[in-house]
Parts: C-alpha cells; sequence; structure tokens
C-alpha cells in the first residue's frame, strides 16, 4: 500500500505490506526504489507508530 500522502509527482513515497502483518511482521520500503531495501516492523510496534503519527504525538527532531 502507499502512503495516501503519497502524490502523484512521485515525491516522499512510503508503501507498506498489510498482507505480511498476518505472519506479525510489516515491510516498508521507499516506492521510488522498490529493488531497494526494506525496513521490517513487528506488527505492534508498527500499529504504535500509526496511532502517533495519527494523534501527532510523536516528537520532531
Amino acid at each position: 500500500m502507499k502512503s495516501s500522502y503519497s502524490g502523484a509527482s512521485g515525491g516522499a513515497c512510503v508503501e507498506w505490506a498489510p498482507q505480511s502483518a498476518t505472519r506479525g511482521l510489516v515491510p516498508v520500503r521507499d516506492s521510488k526504489d522498490p529493488e531497494g531495501p526494506a525496513l521490517v516492523f513487528p506488527v505492534a510496534s508498527f500499529t504504535a507508530f500509526l496511532a502517533g503519527v495519527k494523534t501527532g504525538s510523536l516528537a520532531m527532531l
């Protein structure tokens, strides 16, 4: 799945694979580099990250 914030111009694009979540892991990659590396997170960690993004509770560095 591509982020809903990804524009048609190919800007800041993030993809994640929800079908892998059933195995307890969520791979995330840069959609501009589909053959590049992916980061893999436990489902609970990815869910907590998304909740933090939605509520704005994550600190910006």
